[in-house]
């Protein structure tokens, strides 16, 4: 059974509207504080074509921390598995995404997984190119490839937002670095983790990559195979164990569907085989996830029985 009518979405989403009261807009990176609580937006895509979507759906917001699946997908097709993992690790935390005390206690500062800020940042470090520039192009080409859209591109106010106050993720780089997990200078990881993070698109667009994900790395729309199946299967079954920050296994047991959130109040969702979500709902949880989005997730698998377990 599938979501194929927006007059009904458009129900769900007025539904889940109602609790974006109990949120908050993310502070912390002041370009983000600009939004408010009110909007959601949800789009589904399916491998057939159709489309269906209810809410604010022209408003674009940046990925953020869905970003750190697209990174990783590249870095999974550009080195191997063996080379990434040799860096990072494979296993949850339970800690916030952006702590520190896994580095300082796990052997050798090697991140646990690549969802967290100090992963994600191991992930950046490792992206092909020979300055910063090539390195977010090369991101941004592959990201135009997920959603058929040429024209997608970073926020660069929200980018240079991130730059200049990323002082925790600057020390996630320094201790990694001194201990040999990343290398190359600092600041160029910096400037292109904050770039990529900055990516911005609508939820259309978003359930558009989410979709690519869900059919193991084939475009439907194109029938291009962007990625491998097994990178698929891999990025999948991170955004199970890791995607909802420390929030994955009640999100798993709630939804239970391969999803990555970000703080700008975005989720990607990926139904395997059936369908991709794209959410954007800036009304965030004392986790860092979407408010507003998880209440629509609830709703959708409540009527609709997305969970893959």
């Amino acid at each position: 059974m599938a979501c194929r009518s927006e007059e009904i979405l458009d129900a769900l989403v007025k539904e889940a509207r109602k609790v974006s009261f109990e949120g908050k807009v993310a502070n912390y990176i002041p370009a983000l504080q600009k939004e408010s609580p009110d909007h959601l937006s949800c789009a589904l895509v399916y491998p057939d074509g159709d489309c269906f979507s209810a809410g604010d759906i022209q408003r674009k917001f940046t990925l953020q921390s869905i970003s750190k699946i697209i990174t990783l997908a590249i870095v999974l097709m550009d080195y191997g598995p063996e080379h990434v993992f040799h860096r990072v690790g494979m296993e949850p935390t339970g800690d916030p995404f952006n702590s520190i005390i896994k580095l300082e206690t796990s052997s050798k500062a090697k991140p646990l997984n690549p969802m967290i800020n100090a992963g994600a940042l191991a992930v950046t470090s490792m992206i092909k190119g020979s300055n910063a520039e090539e390195k977010v192009e090369y991101i941004m080409d592959f990201v135009r490839k997920l959603t058929n859209e040429p024209d997608i591109d970073y926020c660069e106010e929200v980018a240079i937002s991130e730059f200049t106050t990323s002082f925790l993720n600057r020390s996630l780089c320094f201790y990694m670095k001194g201990d040999g997990v990343i290398h190359g200078n600092v600041e160029e990881i910096m400037e292109v983790y904050t770039k990529q993070c900055a990516i911005r698109m609508n939820c259309l667009q978003l359930a558009r990559m989410g979709v690519v994900f869900a059919m193991d790395g084939l475009n439907p729309v194109t029938n291009e195979q962007v990625m491998p199946k097994e990178v698929a299967r891999i990025c999948k079954t991170f955004m199970v164990t890791c995607g909802m920050y420390n929030a994955s296994g009640e999100f798993a047991i709630r939804i239970g569907i391969p999803a990555k959130s970000g703080v700008s109040g975005g989720i990607m969702g990926s139904v395997p085989g059936r369908m991709g979500i794209g959410i954007f709902g800036p009304a965030l949880n004392e986790v860092g996830n979407s408010h507003t989005g998880l209440k629509l997730l609830e709703l959708l698998q409540d009527k609709y029985d997305l969970s893959m377990f």
